[in-house]
């Protein structure tokens, strides 16, 4: 697949906050439903931050692979986050390069109250594309 990343001028460089503002690829679109830092029965793997990011990404190439995608394919994600703040926005920021390094899909990251499990502090969901 051929997706094309664009940050264009007149509008701030995001990859220094973990997305691009506009990624256009041509193909069948795949949504992947949220994703938590979750084992393979559904409980949270811990109260730590950044083991539940971690895992929630393990979880999003999981469910990527399950349809024979990989991070590369994914061109949007929506990233919440329980009482977002500038620490954890680093851990997420780290998880983010880690997996797509500068070539950042589009983002929305949303500061949320509470998500759909007690102890749950991040979930991703994400659109790819099969090229």
């Amino acid at each position: 697949m051929t997706r094309s990343i664009i940050n264009p001028a007149g509008l701030h460089h995001p990859t220094g906050y973990g997305y691009s503002h506009i990624v256009s690829a041509p193909g069948e679109q795949v949504f992947i439903a949220g994703q938590y830092g979750s084992d393979d029965s559904g409980h949270v793997v811990s109260e730590d931050f950044a083991d539940q990011v971690a895992q929630a990404f393990a979880n999003l190439r999981t469910a990527l692979a399950a349809v024979g995608l990989g991070p590369a394919d994914v061109v949007r994600i929506g990233t919440y986050v329980v009482g977002h703040d500038q620490e954890k926005l680093a851990v997420l920021l780290k998880e983010l390069h880690a997996t797509w390094g500068t070539e950042l899909p589009a983002q929305t990251l949303v500061g949320v109250a509470s998500l759909a499990l007690p102890g749950m502090l991040f979930e991703i969901d994400a659109v790819a594309v099969r090229g």
